[in-house]
């Protein structure tokens, strides 16, 4: 998703008004984030099943016809940061040198893109809440298959991208797979060590994912130092 910026407002007179194009696009931007901020509030307190369409709208004082100009069911407000998280990710990888091999790349995007995620996220919602909601879904089922259901076709689209950088095909060459299963695994666990500590700031997020990036390639060299040694 991408945020633009309107005119100087202080220099309306030399740069015009903005366009009632404009006006529109960021009221439907704020009714938006208000309907994920309320949902994600409601989710977290009262719990994902028991919470219906029409609380989240009433909490926005929208309609339940106006919830559904936006989101299709519960379920995508719930994945809605994580979709502009994702996104930045995917931007950022595409982004990345050709000079940089596969794992190196995106190590990199991961860390450069967390340099724009954590004022991303707090332009829709509070990093806390952001934490409530991670742990929210790893304790409801339902959002848990869907959890793993995304994170499957996301690391397809990645694969897929890592193999057009590498002009192989990927349907012929696993390499580009088994790259990007090995860094979501650990992106995974990086997250769940995240998601069970109390420090919820973005320094804490990125230090963590640095951590465990780094023992990808000592952990399948064998380069494991033995007790004692």
């Amino acid at each position: 998703m991408v945020w633009t910026r309107g005119g100087d407002a202080s220099t309306g007179a030399v740069t015009g008004a903005p366009s009632p194009g404009g006006l529109r696009e960021r009221k439907k931007q704020r009714t938006r984030d208000a309907l994920i901020r309320s949902a994600l509030e409601l989710f977290t307190a009262h719990g994902y099943e028991e919470t219906t369409i029409d609380e989240i709208a009433e909490a926005v004082d929208v309609s339940q016809r106006t919830f559904f100009r936006y989101f299709a069911s519960k379920e995508e407000v719930v994945f809605a940061v994580q979709e502009m998280v994702e996104a930045r990710f995917i931007e950022e990888l595409e982004r990345r040198p050709s000079a940089e091999v596969p794992l190196e790349a995106l190590h990199n995007a991961v860390m450069t893109s967390w340099d724009e995620i954590g004022d991303a996220i707090r332009t829709v919602i509070p990093l806390e809440l952001h934490m409530r909601t991670y742990r929210m879904i790893e304790s409801t089922p339902a959002l848990v298959a869907a959890h793993l259901r995304r994170y499957s076709e996301l690391e397809e689209q990645i694969a897929r991208l890592v193999a057009r950088r590498e002009g192989l095909d990927v349907a012929a060459d696993p390499r580009p797979r088994v790259v990007v299963a090995a860094f979501s695994g650990v992106m995974r666990v990086a997250g769940k060590v995240w998601g069970e500590g109390e420090d919820v700031s973005v320094e804490s997020i990125r230090r963590i994912t640095e951590e465990y990036l780094a023992q990808i390639v000592p952990a399948v060299s064998g380069d494991w130092p033995r007790r004692g040694a």
